[in-house]
């Protein structure tokens, strides 16, 4: 608690020194822990700073060895997977000394400008979830955590493709045949994931049943994707081979987010999932994990993917690692209770 005396602005080293009676440069080694003061006078100090309500300048004083140790997290506030990655990045750059910088990219706000306030912060380093556009040109080190087609940008990413295939193999254990794909717009993450669709389409003879409609990353393209294929079935039964209006008796979405969209339209519409429709997103993000969706989703795992990140930024910085590299996870499947066997 502070003395009633101290004014409203925050408490100084001064004050502290001031408070005991002691030279700021003997409150600041005690304080810091260096050798000098004695255990009486380090426990002086320490009383006086938390009664005057006194927190050191971390920031003053990175910048004084010329290191700010921020490292600058760009991500996008309407999509949930983002504030998971952040707070498991929080916990990683703790583990190596780092403090986060956030900074947002909204409707109205783009990832150049997002970028740019991150710089002007003095962050040393760049972590970019799922970044779409180019990169403003800059000195520091950048990790994508996406697939991201720039030049000296370290990567890390779950393997889409990969993640996409091992939901369709999923439903087609359970007997589907007719698999619709609501695509993720543009993008390279969108791309693997789309190229992931094909080819387990095709490895599984589905070449024929291949259908990819319009989509994007947020429940608004996910409903109207829904709302698209409800217009193309003048309300026919789902499941068998498609025929001319029916629905597909399973659908896989490009994220969570896009799928919970989908799931909305069908349920306005009276199809059922998964009695009628099996549903699969991608991120297995805490939308996926609501017991009113429990959406069988691809898990990404946001945990591994933050620790490589922060580990990949700290190595540049501290290593001086020039070279990019990629780091390619593999994703696994979490069965919930929207895919069943087809009705």
């Amino acid at each position: 608690m502070r003395d009633r005396g101290t004014t409203s602005r925050r408490p100084r080293l001064e004050d502290v020194a001031a408070a005991i009676g002691m030279s700021p440069s003997s409150v600041s080694l005690a304080l810091s822990d260096r050798p000098g003061p004695s255990e009486g006078t380090r426990r002086r100090v320490r009383e006086a700073a938390d009664r005057l309500g006194y927190r050191p300048d971390r920031t003053a004083s990175l910048l004084a060895r010329r290191r700010t140790r921020l490292l600058g997290v760009l991500l996008d506030i309407r999509n949930p997977f983002h504030a998971e990655l952040v707070e498991d990045l929080h916990h990683a750059s703790a583990g190596r000394g780092y403090e986060l910088v956030l900074s947002t990219v909204t409707a109205h706000r783009d990832e150049r400008r997002a970028v740019e306030t991150l710089l002007d912060f003095r962050c040393e380093a760049l972590v970019l979830l799922g970044p779409t556009g180019p990169i403003p040109q800059h000195d520091l080190p950048v990790v994508a955590i996406g697939k991201h087609t720039g030049t000296d940008i370290d990567v890390v990413r779950a393997a889409d493709d990969l993640g996409v295939a091992q939901a369709v193999e999923h439903l087609v254990e359970l007997g589907h045949r007719d698999i619709t794909f609501i695509d993720g717009g543009k993008g390279p993450i969108a791309s693997l994931r789309r190229r992931g669709y094909r080819t387990a389409m095709r490895r599984h003879g589905l070449a024929d049943s291949l259908r990819i409609v319009p989509g994007g990353h947020d429940e608004l393209a996910g409903a109207q994707a829904g709302r698209a294929l409800l217009d193309s079935t003048a309300g026919s039964p789902a499941g068998g081979p498609r025929r001319t209006g029916q629905l597909p008796s399973a659908v896989v979405a490009s994220n969570d987010m896009c799928a919970v969209g989908l799931q909305d339209a069908f349920t306005r519409a009276g199809v059922r999932v998964p009695d009628d429709v099996s549903l699969v997103g991608y991120d297995n993000s805490t939308l996926a994990r609501l017991a009113h969706i429990d959406l069988t989703s691809v898990d990404q795992d946001a945990t591994q993917l933050a620790k490589h990140a922060v580990e990949a930024a700290a190595d540049r910085l501290e290593n001086g690692r020039t070279t990019a590299e990629e780091f390619v996870l593999t994703p696994h499947l979490v069965i919930r209770g929207s895919t069943a066997p087809p009705g």
